[in-house]
C-alpha cells in the first residue's frame, strides 16, 4: 500500500513540475512578445516614414500603369499589338511601357514626371528592352508562373483582380501584389501580397499582409455620407502596410473620403493616413 501511494505522490508532483515548467516558458514568450512591441515614438515615426514612402512608390507606378492603359486603349494602332506592360521608375520620372505580342519588344514608352495622370513624353519607336526591363519583365514573369503553389495562398476574389507593383530593391527585387476592384464604390484593403526575389524571379521570401478581403464600401447609405473608414490588422502585422495606403490613394479620389485608419492589437494603437496632406501619425 505505502508503494502505490509513493507512486502516486511521484506521479503527482512529476504532473506539478510539468505545468509549473509549462506556466513559466507562456510567461517568458508572454514577455518576450510584449518586449517585442514595446517601441519608442520615435522608433515608430521612423517605421511609418518608411512605411508611407514605399506607399507613395507603389501609389506613383500603379496610377501610371492605370493611366497609361486607359491611354493605350484609345490607340488604335497599337492597342491590338499589346502582350503585356511594365512600370518602373527612374529617378524622376516613371516610365511605363507595353510589349509587342509577337516580337516581345517595346511598342510603346510613356513618360510621367509628378503628375502620374498625364505623361509629359510618348515614345512609339518599337525598340528593345533596356536592361532594366528585362530584369523586371522577367523577374516578374516567373514570379507568376510560381503563384499557383498553394503554400503561398494567392488567390483571387470573385469580382476582383491582382495587380503586381515591382521595383529594384538592392541586388534583389520586391513585387507587391495588390487587389483590384472592377466595380465602383469599394476600396479593396486586403488580400495583398510582398514577395522578394532575386533577378531570376526565385521567391526569396513572401509575406501576406492581411488574412483576407477587407473591401470598404464608400457609398451613401440611406443619405449619410461614409467619411471615414478603418480596419484591423493581426498581431503578426502590428503596422499599417504600404499596401493599405497604395490601396486608399487610388481609390479615395472616387469616393468623399479623406482617411482611413488601422488598428493594431499588437501596439495597441491607430494609425491614420490622410489622403490630402499625405500625412501618417499614430494615435490613441
Amino acid at each position: 500500500m505505502k508503494i502505490v501511494y509513493i507512486y502516486f505522490l511521484n506521479q503527482f508532483k512529476l504532473k506539478l513540475m510539468k505545468h509549473v515548467l509549462l506556466t513559466i516558458f507562456l510567461l517568458i514568450a508572454l514577455g518576450a512578445s510584449s518586449q517585442e512591441q514595446k517601441l519608442s515614438d520615435s522608433e515608430i515615426k521612423i517605421k511609418l516614414d518608411s512605411i508611407k514612402q514605399e506607399a507613395n512608390l507603389m501609389f506613383a507606378l500603379e496610377n501610371a500603369s492605370w493611366n497609361a492603359t486607359d491611354i493605350v486603349r484609345e490607340n488604335n494602332k497599337v492597342n491590338n499589338k499589346i502582350g503585356g506592360y511594365l512600370t518602373y521608375k527612374i529617378d524622376d520620372v516613371v516610365k511605363t511601357v507595353f510589349f509587342n505580342a509577337t516580337t516581345d519588344k517595346v511598342l510603346i514608352e510613356y513618360n510621367f514626371k509628378n503628375d502620374w495622370q498625364f505623361p509629359t513624353n510618348t515614345n512609339e519607336t518599337e525598340r528593345d528592352l533596356l536592361d532594366i526591363e528585362k530584369k523586371l519583365h522577367h523577374s516578374k514573369n516567373n514570379l507568376i508562373s510560381q503563384l499557383s503553389d498553394k503554400k503561398y495562398e494567392v488567390f483571387v476574389p470573385d469580382g476582383f483582380n491582382l495587380n503586381i507593383v515591382s521595383f529594384p530593391f538592392g541586388d534583389k527585387i520586391k513585387h507587391y501584389i495588390i487587389t483590384g476592384a472592377t466595380e465602383t464604390g469599394v476600396i479593396p484593403f486586403g488580400n495583398d501580397y510582398l514577395f522578394i526575389t532575386d533577378e531570376d524571379g526565385k521567391i526569396l521570401t513572401h509575406n501576406k499582409f492581411h488574412s483576407r478581403l477587407i473591401p470598404a464600401y464608400t457609398n451613401e447609405v440611406d443619405g449619410k455620407v461614409i467619411s471615414k473608414i478603418s480596419h484591423s490588422h493581426l498581431h503578426t502585422t502590428p503596422f499599417i502596410s504600404a499596401t493599405d495606403i497604395c490601396t486608399f490613394k487610388l481609390y479615395a479620389p472616387f469616393s468623399k473620403l479623406e482617411k482611413f485608419s488601422v488598428y493594431s492589437p499588437a501596439l495597441d494603437c491607430y494609425f491614420e493616413y490622410d489622403y490630402t496632406n499625405d500625412t501618417l501619425i499614430k494615435t490613441e
